[in-house]
């Protein structure tokens, strides 16, 4: 019997990446895994992927930035395996890197709708059916950019904040139906860090240099078992956190400032 055998999992982003490798090890834990993804073709694939593990996997296409469209997520993932458990919020729209200043309204409202609205919109979607089953569990996904202000990701870590600030809420208010709610910062060899360590020779060895463990982690064997902790009942009594799995990197930080950015503008 896996950690999660018999529990059913719906996880937004999980077409790549740590979405992807978070679905693979609740399916290896024994997980019923709703893949919602806006990529058809990497979202079928990971749910092939999930059954060829031995568990079971159901692609469904969702666009968080659309509220019907998560809400009918939610509705597939009890439809398809009848009833819900885990609620996974990973998903959210990259915007463009440019300085807090630049960023327009319209990027704003991007990244505060994938990121805070989603986020929303599913936990409140997910909540009859968290408690027709006794109970819930909510992952929630923030960011070390937070922490850290990270330049050119004003939006973003404006967006990751409010998350923690919703995820703190629902521990606090839903804890009266059994539901714990939970927040993940982090870092992992996901797309974006392959697309770097291409474009960028060196890239992979200087950002395991900046961890304390020396190393880079891994989306499936590193992320992946810190979320199967907070989907099982191993975290029963755990709620309203906010954990680092990051390789220790939230310790000394990290300086994003670009270099072409003076140290003082006039």
């Amino acid at each position: 019997m896996g950690l999660l055998e018999n529990k059913v999992a719906l996880i937004t982003g999980a077409g790549g990446g740590i979405g992807r490798g978070v679905a693979r090890r609740f399916a290896r834990e024994g997980a019923a895994v709703l893949v919602a993804e806006i990529d058809a073709e990497t979202g079928q694939q990971v749910a092939a992927e999930l059954q060829e593990l031995g568990g079971k996997g159901y692609f469904v296409h969702t666009d968080v930035l659309q509220k019907e469209s998560v809400v009918a997520a939610v509705a597939a993932a009890v439809q398809q395996f009848g009833g819900l458990d885990i609620l996974v919020n990973n998903a959210f729209v990259p915007s463009a890197n440019v300085l807090l200043e630049d960023k327009s309204d319209e990027l704003l409202e991007q990244t505060l709708t994938s990121t805070i609205k989603a986020t929303w919109w599913a936990m409140q979607a997910s909540l009859p059916h968290f408690r027709a089953r006794g109970g819930g569990k909510i992952i929630n996904f923030t960011s070390i950019d937070v922490d850290i202000g990270a330049w050119l990701h004003a939006d973003y870590n404006t967006g990751k904040a409010g998350v923690v600030g919703l995820t703190r809420s629902a521990a606090a208010e839903w804890g009266r139906f059994n539901i714990t709610a939970n927040a993940l910062a982090p870092t992992a060899m996901g797309a974006t860090f392959h697309k770097l360590a291409a474009e960028n020779p060196g890239f992979a060895e200087r950002a395991a240099a900046m961890r304390p463990l020396g190393r880079c982690g891994d989306p499936e064997e590193d992320i992946g078992p810190v979320a199967v902790f907070l989907a099982s009942e191993l975290s029963r009594y755990v709620t309203g956190e906010t954990i680092h799995v990051d390789g220790g990197l939230h310790l000394p930080g990290y300086n994003s400032r670009p270099a072409d950015v003076p140290v003082r503008d006039k």
